[in-house]
């Protein structure tokens, strides 16, 4: 199978990059190489695979026979282990001008293996604005066998420099059925198991493989979207915030703590902690106090990242609830992300009208603005869930 096969649903996308991958071939051959460029922007709702598709092109422009799946490149560029591939994956809210230009360095370097050396932006909406302005300035004027793989959800969440000088390359959110398909033909999910995962994720290709593997996952969900019909009072709403904030932060704990142990030991040991010799292992540490201190508050930003992405996934799994309720107040003939849930969808439906179900949609999508915007998370959610309230949904 090609490097291109886990692009589930993408076969526009898939013909583009084809193309430009046998241009670069014949560019590296001495060839023109029409359609192939030095700077491309992968756009996409979350889950249609933007990092999937860039890892796949990166391949296919490494690879001998433009991305055939099993050689060594591809090996390589698939575990992440190229030497001509540099992947950049911010942890923090945010990418700063200093780490973009280390990056432009490094980019700027010759390949190792002659072919092209390749940087894969992951999340380059994250970049601050002088790190955008750093970024401008090496894809205008880039080293003639380097190529920037930019990610992002929208073309509009890169400076407008940026993206005019990038190849865009949009990607859709798969159909319910292929996404099936995949669950089903490489993780031998049952399926009726499989078509309720690619439901419920909406298209969203990891969420579904988790929710189909997952009991965690699955668990999850479903105190999320309890929720809806148990705020019955103002006390169960402050608790319903609670609880959500209180998951949010556990999730960010669970994947934080160990490797944060492992990060910070391994900077003490860079800086001569436990070094034998008079006076070296003091000097050493304090040497590198502020190269801790930097690591601490990388640290803190990542955990902040996952703890409001996993309340952000929880707020889309309401948006999905409700699009589902005003779909039945409407009589509207289109599959329910909540199929597995449809008698409490419809319970909300006939309990309330499409003006209270649009309502509740702007008060969790304000929920997310506030959240994005550094309100206290405790605050923003409980403003949310007692908006959601109705004395009606008992």
């Amino acid at each position: 199978m090609s490097v291109f096969g886990d692009l589930v649903g993408q076969d526009r996308a898939v013909a583009v990059l084809r193309a430009a991958a046998s241009a670069a071939a014949e560019a590296v051959a001495g060839g023109r190489g029409a359609g192939m460029t030095h700077a491309w922007l992968f756009t996409g709702p979350p889950g249609s695979g933007r990092s999937t598709a860039a890892r796949a092109f990166a391949a296919a422009l490494l690879c001998p026979d433009q991305g055939c799946g099993h050689c060594d490149a591809c090996h390589q560029v698939e575990v992440g282990s190229h030497p001509d591939v540099t992947w950049v994956r911010p942890e923090g809210l945010s990418y700063s001008v200093r780490q973009t230009r280390e990056l432009v360095l490094k980019a700027a370097g010759a390949p190792t293996l002659g072919r092209w050396r390749i940087v894969l932006f992951e999340d380059a909406d994250r970049v601050t604005e002088a790190a955008a302005n750093a970024l401008l300035k090496a894809i205008e004027e880039p080293p003639p066998r380097t190529v920037w793989l930019l990610c992002a959800p929208s073309p509009d969440d890169m400076i407008i420099t940026i993206r005019s000088r990038c190849r865009v390359v949009t990607l859709s959110t798969p159909a319910t059925e292929s996404v099936a398909h995949v669950l089903m033909t490489r993780d031998d999910v049952p399926p009726d198991t499989a078509l309720f995962a690619a439901r419920a994720a909406q298209g969203h290709i990891g969420r579904a493989r988790r929710l189909a593997l997952d009991e965690e996952t699955r668990r999850r969900r479903d105190e999320v979207l309890s929720i809806p019909r148990s705020l019955t009072g103002v006390a169960e709403c402050i608790t319903a915030a609670e609880r959500l904030v209180k998951t949010s932060s556990e999730d960010a704990d669970a994947a934080t703590t160990a490797l944060n142990e492992v990060e910070t030991a391994e900077l003490r040991k860079v800086y001569g902690e436990g070094s034998s010799g008079k006076g070296l292992n003091k000097g050493l540490v304090r040497g590198g106090a502020g190269a801790l201190k930097e690591l601490e508050t990388l640290q803190k930003s990542r955990a902040t990242r996952i703890k409001r992405d996993s309340l952000d996934l929880a707020l889309l799994d309401l948006v999905a609830f409700y699009r589902d309720v005003l779909a039945v107040q409407f009589g509207a003939r289109v599959e329910l992300a909540n199929e597995d849930r449809r008698h409490e969808v419809e319970a909300v439906a006939r309990a309330s009208s499409p003006e209270d179900t649009m309502r509740r949609t702007d008060a969790i999508m304000r929920c997310r603005e506030r959240l994005a915007a550094n309100v206290n998370p405790q605050i923003a959610v409980e403003a949310m869930t007692l908006a959601l309230r109705s004395p009606g949904l008992t």
